[in-house]
C-alpha cells in the first residue's frame, strides 16, 4: 500500500473509532467519498462500518459505542493498557508518546483523553508524522491485533476498522489471542494491579476502561 493510501485509510480509521456525535456523523459523508477512491480491500473494510454509523441514529451508534468500548476492558482503545496494564511503568510509557508528539510539532490538545488512545495515534500518523506514527504502530503491533480479536468476536460494527489498520502492518496477523500476546513479548517485571499479559485477567474482566467517562454519561 502506497504512503497516500495509507495516511487516507490511517485518517478514516481514526475517525470511525471515535465516540460518533454529531462532529463525528458530519464527517462520514466525506470519509465515504474518500474511501470510495481508494483502491484495495481495506478501504471496503472501513466503508463497511462507516455505512453501519451513518444508518444507526446517532443515539444507537453512541450507545453501542459507549458499551463496546467504555465499558469493557476486552475493547482497550489504549495501546498501553495492553502491554503494561496497571503498571508504574505505563507513566513513563505515556509520557514517551507525548514526546514523540512534541518532537514531530504536533501540540494536540488532549482534553482529558490519554496519548495513546488508538484514534489519535492513527491520526497523528495520518496526518502529521507518517513514520513516526508508523513505528507506534508497529511497537504496538500485540496491543492492535489482541483488540481485533476481542473485536471480531464481539463487535461485528467494529472489527473491520482494526482488521484493516493490521493489515497494513508487515508479515500476517496471528489467528489466537496466543500468539498476538507472544508479539508482545515477557510482561512488565514491577506490578502495582493487572498482571498485563495474565489471560485470567487482562482484558477479560468486565468494568468501565475509563476510556471516555463523560461521553459515556453523556449516552445515558
Amino acid at each position: 500500500m502506497r504512503t497516500t493510501e495509507a495516511r487516507v485509510l490511517y485518517a478514516a480509521a481514526a475517525v470511525l473509532l471515535d465516540y460518533p456525535d454529531a462532529r463525528v456523523r458530519e464527517a462520514l459523508p466525506t470519509l465515504r467519498a474518500a474511501l470510495a477512491e481508494q483502491p484495495g480491500p481495506l478501504p471496503r473494510l472501513l466503508e463497511a462500518t462507516a455505512r453501519r454509523l451513518a444508518d444507526d441514529a446517532e443515539p444507537v451508534a453512541c450507545r453501542r459505542y459507549v458499551d463496546t468500548f467504555d465499558l469493557s476492558r476486552r475493547h482497550a482503545l489504549h495501546l498501553t493498557y495492553w502491554t503494561d496494564g496497571d503498571t508504574r511503568r505505563r507513566g513513563e510509557t505515556l509520557g514517551r508518546f507525548k514526546q514523540k508528539y512534541r518532537d514531530s510539532g504536533w501540540l494536540v490538545d488532549l482534553d482529558g483523553e490519554l496519548p495513546d488512545f488508538l484514534p489519535l495515534v492513527l491520526e497523528f500518523t495520518a496526518r502529521v508524522d507518517y513514520a513516526v506514527g508508523r513505528s507506534l504502530l508497529a511497537e504496538y503491533r500485540a496491543s492492535l491485533e489482541l483488540l481485533r480479536l476481542e473485536l471480531a468476536a464481539d463487535a461485528p460494527v467494529y472489527a473491520p476498522v482494526l482488521e484493516a489498520v493490521c493489515a497494513t502492518l508487515p508479515g500476517p496477523s496471528p489467528a489466537t489471542r496466543a500468539e498476538a500476546m507472544a508479539l508482545a513479548g515477557p510482561p512488565p517485571a514491577e506490578k502495582v494491579g493487572l498482571e498485563p499479559f495474565d489471560p485470567r485477567l487482562l482484558p477479560l474482566a468486565q468494568g468501565t476502561a475509563g476510556t471516555r467517562p463523560a461521553a459515556a454519561e453523556g449516552a445515558r
